[in-house]
């Protein structure tokens, strides 16, 4: 019965306005991001550094990636490349002398510029063939990548990343790089909360619904796809700024092949497009739904003393994961940020479910 909106009544329109509008809301936002600032000292360092870094960094990815696909209906399937970009560009920025902030805006603008010039390419296209152009655009990334060793040292070379500092603190050790991610996170998540009650993000959902009909109503299609793509990859190439230091520490040319750019891309249509707790819903399930579902066999078989061969048991998680993909968006192909949305619909009615919303 707490989960209301009964009672509750705005005199200003800044009140009005506000993101989480119901006090429940508001407070499980608090809870979380307390359990978060508080999280190093209450769990041990492996489960930190193994699973809540990597949940904060790729749900960044997922963040920009979502920005371009759920806010402007554009896939994009080279954002692997994008965040490779980002990563080196910054790596390199940092060898030369210059610091973590100037070398993660420099990653930033290295994969906007580059993902403008394929975007401007691509944005003659639609469906299908603007996959395939953004494809394209990750093959030519990787090859450039490993051909030239000015950038990456060779095709079996790998680059450390120098000791750097954030804002005066040194990113070392386990809790240092957690909570930078952490801080760049929570920017860019108020970031995309906001972005969509602005021109920008009420245009771009214009051009997302239907481009022609933006077109009528005084919105240019091409700008704000252009735009999209701007934003979007230099968010990516921020997101690899921070995914080098704070979490490789050293990076390779096979981190940031194509089978990144379709996770990613899994990431997104499994927690739901244009949604941003969806992006953090994806990223956990895409992340953490083999790791659990492994666990789980070897439990099962262990249990019931089942002899499993050893080409079935790395394969089985894999497909049981696969088809857990497939269960969620047969059951909502909104994805799991609907399924959330749902849920909390039916609390703020119950008992009373002819009300339901």
């Amino acid at each position: 019965m707490i989960y209301r909106r009964a009672g509750i009544s705005f005199t200003r329109y800044q009140d009005e306005r506000r993101l989480w509008k119901l006090p429940t809301d508001r407070w499980a936002v608090i809870v979380i991001f307390a359990l978060l600032l508080v999280a190093p000292f209450l769990v041990d360092r492996l489960f930190v550094v193994g699973y809540l870094l990597p949940l904060i960094i790729w749900s960044m990815a997922a963040m920009g990636l979502n920005l371009l696909m759920g806010g402007a209906g554009q896939i994009h399937l080279g954002y692997g490349a994008v965040i490779g970009i980002g990563a080196y560009a910054s790596v390199h920025a940092m060898r030369a002398g210059l610091p973590f902030e100037l070398a993660m805006i420099i990653g930033g603008l290295a994969s906007a510029a580059i993902g403008v010039v394929f975007g401007a390419a691509a944005l003659r296209v639609k469906g299908l063939y603007l996959a395939m152009a953004t494809l394209a655009m990750q093959y030519i990334v990787d090859f450039v990548i490993v051909q030239v060793p000015a950038i990456s040292g060779g095709t079996q070379a790998a680059l450390s990343v120098p000791r750097t500092s954030f804002l005066g603190i040194a990113i070392q050790g386990d809790r240092a790089p957690y909570y930078v991610a952490l801080a760049i996170c929570t920017v860019l998540t108020l970031f995309m909360l906001n972005v969509r009650r602005t021109s920008f993000g009420r245009a771009l959902a214009a051009v997302r619904e239907k481009d022609y009909a933006a077109s009528i109503i005084g919105v240019d299609p091409f700008r704000y796809k252009l735009l999209a793509f701007w934003v979007s990859s230099f968010i990516g190439g921020m997101t690899g700024a921070v995914l080098a230091v704070c979490y490789y520490r050293t990076i390779s040319p096979d981190q940031f092949h194509l089978d990144l750019s379709i996770q990613l891309v899994a990431m997104v249509i499994v927690g739901g497009l244009g949604s941003v707790l969806g992006s953090f819903l994806g990223v956990g399930l895409i992340l953490f739904a083999p790791i659990v579902l492994n666990q789980l066999i070897g439990l099962a078989a262990d249990q019931f003393g089942v002899a499993i061969p050893t080409d079935l048991r790395a394969h089985l998680p894999l497909m049981l994961y696969g088809g857990l993909i497939m269960g969620f968006l047969l059951l909502e192909p909104l994805g799991l940020a609907k399924i959330y949305s749902n849920i909390r619909n039916y609390l703020l009615v119950w008992p009373f479910r002819h009300a339901r919303q």
